[in-house]
């Protein structure tokens, strides 16, 4: 083989992600091993992988967060390598470290990287004195409720009260006032201590009508960083993404060029390595845009980018860890509109999740149609994750082919008698709300609280 592909990689992840990761191993010839907690004994990556071992831990999760289990295993299957995927320890600097330590490649950025992004007020501070603008300013995290309420006159209401180590929407509300900021603080800073072992809370501008808008990048060992056009992620229910697109829609190009720039600063500002993603809130109405966070890892939605752009993101991750720089002849062309729709097992109108039986499992296929999924007839949810199961992602020539593959797609797949939000996703997509592609983050709660428009089951 000419690229020096690791030779056996181990997956710390499970689910779809997991399952993806190990499909472009093996196309590239690279033998895998997996790790699974019994529930998951059952999942098809675990099958698909050439290795298999369980990891133990209660609850569940625990065993996907254990730095100590995952690297032994690492070293006792033989893998060189380790993909972390994304969620559980994928932006943990303590588990990049150990993988490193323990004389294996790590799939990713720095451990100096992933630090400096995953605190936001650290982030804020770097980028901003790279260049890129950053709401309310960049400073520290703040000491106490008054001096919130200081930084919140300052900024101007709304604001936003975040934590400080947040991620996922979790640890972020708005405030609209002094006495908002204050029961705000108080509660964002008790979410943080115990979602994220640090209680440090920031403010920020609130955009009432903002998109969420992300670059994705490849930084190279040699300072080179590349980006591979922008996706959309502003259809969110509680902060958290359903349905992203790209290339984002009625961006003006100088303002497109600005926020690839922007992101260029912001991971040259932390020596990025590796695939990651810059994101951004972009005022719907001005166009103007400020730093949000930086992913120090592989995002849910990059299926969308790599179908506009022909790319597999996963080979290059293995490619910039083993040699520093992307595959030869690698040459991106950004072409055609893809959307990616998160399916997940969860009450389509709450948003509540949902766990049960899988007994009916059917996936749809056709051109322009890619099924990430992490499930099969015969299993079940368990409380114990994330609620996602499956990404469905469709390509099209334009926007207008692209809905037409969605409705087909969407239409296609069954899966029951678990509840899952498959009626939301097949009525936003009759929605003029989003079909007209002007939206911003509030189209969820906006189509939810009208009658249902599509037809279709």
């Amino acid at each position: 083989m000419n690229q020096p592909f690791p030779r056996r990689l181990l997956v710390a992840n499970r689910g779809e992600i997991a399952r993806r990761i190990i499909a472009t191993a093996r196309r590239l010839g690279v033998e895998t091993v997996a790790v699974h907690h019994q529930v998951d004994a059952g999942l098809p990556g675990v099958a698909e992988a050439d290795l298999a071992r369980e990891i133990t831990g209660e609850p569940p999760v625990a065993a996907y967060l254990d730095i100590e289990q995952i690297v032994r295993v690492a070293t006792e299957t033989g893998a060189d390598a380790v993909h972390p995927g994304y969620g559980f320890l994928a932006e943990n600097a303590d588990f990049a470290r150990a993988v490193e330590a323990a004389g294996l490649t790590w799939v990713g950025p720095s451990p100096d990287a992933i630090t400096a992004m995953g605190d936001k007020v650290e982030a804020r501070n770097r980028v901003a004195a790279a260049g890129v603008p950053v709401s309310g300013g960049a400073g520290a995290a703040l000491s106490d409720v008054d001096e919130a309420v200081r930084e919140a006159e300052r900024i101007g209401y709304p604001v936003m009260v975040k934590a400080s180590g947040g991620g996922g929407g979790i640890g972020m509300t708005i405030a609209r006032d002094a006495d908002a900021v204050r029961k705000e603080f108080a509660r964002t800073q008790a979410i943080a201590a115990r979602s994220f072992g640090s209680d440090r809370v920031f403010l920020e501008r609130f955009v009432e009508s903002a998109r969420h808008i992300e670059v994705q990048v490849l930084g190279l060992d040699d300072g080179t960083i590349l980006t591979l056009g922008e996706r959309d992620c502003s259809v969110q229910r509680r902060n958290q993404k359903l349905v992203e697109e790209a290339p984002a829609l009625g961006l003006d190009p100088v303002v497109r060029q600005r926020l690839h720039d922007a992101a260029v600063n912001a991971a040259s500002a932390v020596g990025y390595r590796n695939a990651g993603t810059v994101e951004f809130l972009v005022d719907a109405r001005t166009q103007e845009f400020v730093f949000l966070e930086m992913n120090t890892r592989i995002q849910v939605e990059h299926p969308v980018t790599e179908l506009i752009h022909g790319v597999d993101l996963v080979e290059q991750q293995l490619s910039i860890a083993a040699i520093g720089s992307v595959t030869p002849g690698f040459a991106p062309r950004q072409h055609g509109h893809a959307i990616e729709f998160r399916l997940c097992a969860e009450d389509p109108a709450r948003f509540f999740p949902s766990p049960g039986p899988i007994e009916e499992w059917e996936e749809p296929c056709g051109d322009g149609i890619r099924v990430d999924s992490g499930y099969r007839a015969g299993l079940a949810v368990t409380p114990h994750f994330d609620s996602l199961i499956a990404k469905i992602c469709v390509f099209g020539e334009n926007r207008e082919a692209a809905l037409e593959r969605a409705r087909e797609a969407l239409d296609g797949f069954a899966v029951g008698p678990l509840r899952t939000n498959l009626p939301f996703l097949r009525d936003l997509v009759d929605r003029p709300e989003f079909t007209g592609g002007g939206y911003d983050t509030g189209i969820v709660a906006a189509v939810t609280s009208r009658p249902a428009a599509s037809t279709r089951r």
